[in-house]
């Protein structure tokens, strides 16, 4: 748990961090004029959108929210895509094709994974299921639940006060 905590804390950070790092490795690795309009122009702008994306496509979902936690399958999808990212920020010539077109890939792959896990979380049928969940385990824990009333009993415990218009006084 704490690993997936720490994890959800960075996925904000990353958003800056990655692109910075696109940047920086651009500058290390002494890459050309074109790669760095490439960086400027494509990589920086794509990682950030799409990592703020991800990020806040992960806090919309409710079991995010409540544990603070993301689940292991965000932590696979966006540990492949953050080492891939870092990766094509080596820009190797030998190994920069398959690391792009890898980052990418993994990119779409973590758009599905928190797109799948958002409608499975609050999808119409999940939200039904824990409606009447609740309400069920209200009418227990009240003792109401079906047809078990003892004989005589009022299907209320508390009193209803009518108010009719004809019964106010005038004023």
């Amino acid at each position: 748990m704490a690993l997936r905590r720490i994890f959800s804390r960075w996925l904000w950070p990353a958003a800056f961090v990655l692109p910075l790092w696109l940047l920086i490795g651009w500058g290390i690795s002494d890459a050309g004029g074109w790669a760095f309009l490439w960086v400027l122009f494509m990589a920086l702008p794509s990682v950030l959108v799409a990592q703020v994306a991800f990020t806040l496509l992960n806090r919309a979902r409710p079991s995010v929210r409540r544990s603070g936690a993301v689940s292991w399958l965000d932590v696979a999808g966006f540990g492949t895509w953050h080492v891939l990212t870092i990766v094509v920020g080596f820009f190797d010539e030998g190994w920069f094709g398959l690391t792009l077109t890898a980052a990418i890939a993994s990119a779409l792959a973590v758009l599905w994974l928190q797109l799948w896990q958002l409608w499975r979380e609050v999808s119409p049928s999940r939200l039904l299921r824990d409606a009447t969940a609740d309400a069920q385990r209200t009418l227990r824990e009240e003792g109401r639940h079906g047809a078990s009333w003892p004989a005589g009993a009022s299907a209320q415990r508390h009193p209803v006060i009518v108010l009719r218009e004809d019964d106010r006084p005038d004023r």
